[in-house]
């Protein structure tokens, strides 16, 4: 198992073939993250049961403000997520699902009218492609033609990470967003685990060490990765604990941003971030990551970056950005804000969450 052919072959079969439904999995990774927040889980509730009963991600890569977005979910499998975002992007909205395996399609191809007429659509406001999440030019996906990218659980069972990020930040448009769900290690994995089927099967395998993910994000286009939440993934089979080692891993969902004017860090140019509501799920704190959460009409200063992230994406008419960069002040002390440092222990897209 060393080539990228050998590898794509044996996740098609262990997802296709060898798993059956979601107990079938031999460690936590598929439900790291606990449960989802209300807006989320009341979607969830209008999912086939033949979707939800093959789902494989490790979080809920599920974005605010998506509403008429074309949205892409990488390594969609049955489309459990892809129904999700398909409520959320509105009959006027498109999702667009691409995997390798045909046996997972088969299932969320099978569904498509059954879900449409569940959310009192017209017609299927999805499509899924089979395809390789390495080449997103062969199932259609042209330059700067989609608004948001998510994918759950699946870039580390890439063997080519660097041309899914690289895919990516190619179709997604100026201002758009990488919203992912994925397995990240505490190190550089040896061989042994890295080329082990199973471990590679298992989302473990294939997990990089999360500096190294970072270090490519930034170096493929995606300058300021923010990380929304950080769950521990636990390993209850003998077998596969003695074969990690003392290797930890743990779910992580990052958002990045199509954004190539962000800076290196974070800079002072003096602004302020005002949240002005709007957004569903966020009804009264909106959270762009972990420690960045904005209280309605609450000013907030903000490093540059964090300026652009709102004044430069979807989120534009929601947020009033004060200031510009015409003056810059120096390194921006990031910390965070005000409102995320009082609602961080109340607010639960703020963290993790336990295991399911």
């Amino acid at each position: 198992m060393h080539d990228s052919s050998s590898i794509h072959s044996w996740v098609s079969e262990y997802y296709g073939k060898l798993l059956a439904s979601t107990k079938d999995l031999k460690t936590n990774a598929c439900c790291a993250s606990g449960a989802p927040p209300g807006w989320i889980a009341s979607r969830l509730r209008n999912v086939h049961d033949d979707v939800a009963n093959r789902f494989y991600g490790c979080g809920f890569p599920i974005p605010h403000g998506i509403e008429g977005r074309t949205v892409v979910d990488l390594g969609c499998g049955t489309g459990r997520d892809a129904y999700v975002l398909a409520q959320l992007v509105g009959p006027k909205g498109r999702v667009v699902g691409v995997d390798m395996t045909e046996d997972q399609l088969e299932v969320a191809r099978r569904t498509a009218g059954w879900h449409a007429d569940k959310f009192g659509y017209a017609e299927p406001n999805t499509r899924f492609e089979q395809g390789y999440i390495e080449d997103l030019n062969a199932v259609g996906l042209g330059d700067a033609s989609v608004d948001v990218i998510v994918s759950n659980c699946v870039v580390n069972l890439s063997p080519r990470k660097d041309l899914v990020l690289e895919e990516a930040y190619r179709v997604l448009a100026p201002g758009g967003e990488l919203y992912i769900s994925d397995v990240f290690a505490d190190r550089r994995l040896p061989k042994a685990v890295a080329e082990d089927p199973v471990l590679y099967g298992e989302c473990l395998g294939g997990a990089l060490y999360q500096f190294d993910f970072e270090t490519l994000a930034k170096k493929v286009g995606f300058l300021d990765p923010r990380v929304m939440t950080t769950a521990e993934i636990t390993i209850g089979n003998d077998e596969i604990r003695e074969k990690v080692g003392a290797a930890r891993f743990v779910s992580v969902t990052y958002r990045l941003f199509k954004l190539p004017e962000l800076d290196a860090q974070c800079e002072d140019y003096g602004q302020i971030a005002i949240y002005r509501g709007g957004i569903e799920g966020a009804p009264s704190v909106f959270w762009l990551d972990d420690h960045h959460a904005f209280e309605l009409g609450r000013p907030e200063r903000v490093c540059g970056n964090t300026a652009d992230m709102f004044a430069s994406t979807r989120f534009a008419s929601a947020f009033e950005v004060v200031g510009d960069k015409s003056t810059h002040y120096g390194a921006y002390p990031c910390g965070p804000t005000m409102a995320a440092t009082e609602y961080a222990e109340t607010d639960a897209s703020a963290s993790g969450g336990a295991c399911c």
